[in-house]
């Protein structure tokens, strides 16, 4: 037996809200996503973003009191069904979009990175893998850690973590020997300077503690002092993953260590140097996961 017309609209605006509703639900988990260094706004598109999920919710109960109160006609039951595939439809192309730009922006910074990094022979490619072992440390955390850390900004603060080496002259960069006090006195100062050179984009200022303090160290004998917790969590990870980039490539005044001797290393220092419980979990990653993260570059 055919169903009446009746039914057919009923079905077609419940098929709706409950296409609303899960639209309502990735709508919701997308604006919870839009806090790192790249998709946050300022306070005006995030009150849009807000009102377009107020306006969600309730298109969700005009569909729900038309249900149950109304008496709609076939049509206003094709329109009600026709308008949630519509809103399905625009929050995929936003949504694939958002992904783009992300994409494009990553890869945009990375060369600009890469170009920075040529004017040091002993860097290239330092910064990709110091971000591929950043996102592997942080893919192994334990929730309770991992639920700290926007992994975006992280990401980003670990490509950027040297960009202030800009700053310092080719001929200390490049020096193919120990770098004497005045030397190693501008050295030091890269982290503030890089802070300084990304202080124009207002959305990192949120992972700019992240870059000026990784090189910080849990005894308190780093460059600025801190110590313990005190350091950022995130400066935590990129000081290990900074510390395994330095001591398994090859620069030109040393020789590079394998895999074994640079899980050594971060162990003998963990406490003093790395937080303990960074390096535990690190050393704890399967060895074929670390030396994946080297890029082509350095191979």
């Amino acid at each position: 037996m055919f169903m009446n017309t009746h039914t057919i609209i009923f079905l077609m605006i419940i098929a709706g809200a409950l296409l609303m509703q899960w639209n309502i639900i990735r709508y919701a988990l997308f604006l919870g996503g839009m806090n790192d260094v790249i998709s946050a706004g300022d306070k005006k598109s995030t009150a849009l973003r807000v009102s377009g999920l107020v306006l969600l919710i309730f298109f969700l109960l005009g569909y729900l009191f038309t249900a149950i109160f109304g008496s709609p006609d076939l049509m206003m039951g094709g329109i009600l069904f026709g308008g949630s595939i519509f809103v399905w439809i625009v929050l995929n192309i936003m949504f694939n979009l958002t992904d783009v730009v992300k994409n494009r922006t990553l890869e945009i910074s990375e060369m600009l990175v890469g170009m920075i990094e040529a004017r040091d022979t002993n860097l290239s490619g330092h910064s990709i893998y110091v971000r591929n072992l950043t996102m592997l440390l942080y893919k192994h955390l334990p929730f309770s850690l991992k639920n700290k850390i926007n992994p975006v900004s992280i990401e980003y603060a670990a490509l950027m973590h040297d960009v202030g080496k800009l700053a310092v002259p080719e001929a200390i960069l490049n020096k193919p020997a120990k770098l004497n006090e005045d030397e190693w006195k501008i050295m030091k100062n890269h982290p503030e300077a890089g802070v300084k050179m990304l202080s124009p984009i207002k959305s990192f200022d949120a992972i700019m503690p992240w870059i000026k303090y990784h090189h910080e160290r849990i005894d308190g004998n780093g460059y600025y002092g801190l110590k313990g917790k005190e350091i950022p969590l995130e400066a935590r990870l990129i000081c290990v993953a900074d510390s395994y980039s330095a001591i398994t490539m090859k620069r030109a005044y040393k020789e590079a260590k394998t895999y074994e001797e640079g899980i050594a290393i971060l162990k003998d220092c963990a406490g003093s140097q790395f937080d303990t419980r960074l390096v535990d979990i690190f050393c704890s990653i399967p060895k074929a996961q670390v030396e994946a993260c080297m890029p082509q570059i350095l191979e």
